[in-house]
């Protein structure tokens, strides 16, 4: 911080020691006493001590401590209350998504039948109307045929 030539040598310089002085208490003078006429005159008590002594007084009323702000409780009422809400609100939320996952399978399987009556009608259709095939079989042209007594000449 500061160049070499403006700092004394090492054994040039000189050491100040500081001890701490000690505070001396304080004594304060007394306050003299005034006395002080009261408002109202204080009854005077009486004590009878068990040897037979009297030990006579002022009565001293005791001295209430200011009551503390205590915060307000919160009943066990709103608290069963707004946990019934919670569990209500949960309930009604599990049933929906109870409610939208049969209306999505329902949907699915509604598919997958239609996929299959799709697949079916179609190897149907194939099979009656495909002209690659065998020809087997009778041919009956019922309006040329003869019936007679629930029997087909033709």
């Amino acid at each position: 911080m500061y160049p070499d030539h403006t700092q004394p040598a090492p054994e040039q310089r000189a050491m100040d020691v500081h001890y701490p002085t000690p505070i001396q208490p304080v004594t304060a003078a007394p306050a003299p006493l005034v006395p002080v006429q009261p408002g109202t005159v204080p009854a005077v008590a009486s004590v009878v001590l068990p040897d037979g002594r009297v030990v006579t007084g002022y009565a001293i009323n005791p001295v209430h401590p200011e009551p503390v702000a205590t915060p307000p409780a919160v009943s066990r009422a709103a608290v069963n209350v707004a946990l019934g809400g919670v569990g209500f609100l949960a309930v009604c939320g599990g049933l929906l998504l109870l409610t939208s996952f049969i209306a999505a399978l329902t949907a699915f399987v509604t598919q997958l039948i239609t996929l299959a009556a799709v697949i079916f009608g179609g190897w149907i259709a194939v099979q009656v109307f495909s002209a690659s095939g065998h020809k087997g079989g009778t041919t009956v042209n019922i309006r040329k045929a003869v019936i007679k007594r629930n029997k087909f000449y033709g």
